[in-house]
């Protein structure tokens, strides 16, 4: 899929930027790509890759040092040369050289990234209108399956796997076994919470981050402010200001550890400035922080839709209507969907709750609800119902 993506921008003038929460696969994804290059005739001895997760490539820490180790080890010659550099943000002001390279055409430029905020800096400006970004995502249910050899008639079993380990690739060359996955992906929160939070932002108070990463994972689906955790944790007697919480709840965006999606007002037409809700960046997170709490299964099913509807290209709000709440406004060019994400439809309380805040909604985009109910009524009043698992596995 993301090979297809950045296709046709191989060769083009324009730097190649591929950003993604750790170990979602950019590493993988840059080496088929070199891969497919040397199918397709490109020497070798033309392509560069610099990964700065390696301890080989240490010595590079500035701008400077990337500019001198690329044009000692580029070959001079006439052929198209390829340049990849991976985690390109622990190299300080590294958009001076890169900047530099592209203006001197020594290569095609590919970059990866897992700081949501890697092109926001004054320096990326040097970069504006000469890259072109590619967001990457841990798998989706239907990538699970795929990387598991699975078909559609095993999803069950596989779709309550897939709630618990959640879709970063690297599990998948492991035991299915808890222990083992639930040390793997506690391993992954250790380095995002260490290397792309604590060390990239001089966080102090370690512990309070990790109590605030744990109140997001044990309140996915409900809507969230700075103050409102902040209040909470005085009542636990944990002293937090909600100025401290906020750049807490930014710096987990940054890293992708966690989603912040902003509340639009449907009548209004606006979107509102407070009552976010948040995401993590991958379902697997609540399994290691939390365990496998049955009770939080309305919140990991709002998660994992949304994190496809992300990964399939969509933008996502959460739709205010007077009282009404929608779990997400789907939006895509000049279209969009509206959905409703339930666990079952169960009475007519929690039936009425889903398809009646779609129902206030008075124009002609798909409106659907989404649930884990094996049999039910198609549609109601034009609102469309489907499974949800069948939903992720439609393309």
């Amino acid at each position: 899929m993301y090979l297809d993506r950045i296709a046709p921008f191989i060769d083009k003038p324009v730097i190649k930027v591929i950003t993604g929460i750790r170990r979602c696969g950019k590493s993988t994804f840059l080496k088929l790509l070199i891969n497919e290059l040397e199918t397709e005739g490109v020497d070798p001895a033309d392509i560069l890759y610099i990964n700065k997760d390696s301890l080989e490539f240490d010595f590079i820490t500035t701008y400077m040092d990337l500019h001198v180790y690329v044009t000692k080890n580029l070959i001079k010659n006439n052929a198209r040369k390829y340049l990849f550099v991976d985690e390109v943000q622990e190299i300080e002001q590294w958009e001076k050289a890169i900047a530099g390279f592209f203006a001197d055409e020594i290569a095609d430029i590919y970059i990866t990234g897992s700081d949501a905020d890697l092109l926001a800096s004054d320096l990326a400006t040097l970069l504006t209108g000469r890259y072109i970004e590619f967001k990457m995502n841990t798998l989706v249910f239907s990538e699970f399956l795929t990387f598991r050899n699975k078909s559609g008639a095993e999803r069950d079993d596989e779709f309550a796997l897939f709630m618990k380990y959640g879709g970063f690739p690297g599990i998948h060359r492991m035991e299915f076994a808890d222990e083992v996955i639930s040390q793997y992906i506690s391993a992954i929160y250790s380095t995002i919470l260490l290397k792309d939070v604590v060390s990239r932002n001089q966080v102090r108070d370690v512990a309070m981050l990790e109590r605030i990463t744990a109140y997001i994972a044990d309140n996915i689906g409900n809507i969230t402010t700075a103050k409102g955790i902040s209040n909470y944790f005085k009542s636990q007697h944990l002293k937090f200001s909600a100025d401290t919480v906020q750049n807490y709840l930014h710096w987990l965006s940054q890293a992708y550890m966690a989603h912040k999606v902003n509340r639009f007002d449907i009548k209004g037409k606006r979107q509102l400035e407070l009552y976010d809700k948040y995401y993590l960046g991958d379902i697997g997170f609540m399994y290691s922080l939390l365990g496998d709490k049955f009770q939080d299964i309305s919140g990991k099913l709002e998660n994992i839709v949304y994190l496809e509807l992300v990964a399939r290209g969509f933008k996502v709000h959460i739709g205010k209507l007077y009282e009404r709440e929608i779990d997400f406004i789907a939006v895509k060019g000049n279209t969009k969907t509206y959905i409703q994400v339930a666990y079952m439809l169960s009475d007519e309380a929690v039936i009425e709750r889903e398809f009646g805040a779609l129902e206030t909604v008075r124009d002609n985009y798909p409106k659907l609800v989404l649930s884990m109910d094996r049999h039910y009524g198609n549609v109601r009043n034009g609102i469309k119902w489907q499974n949800l698992v069948d939903f992720l596995l439609t393309p």
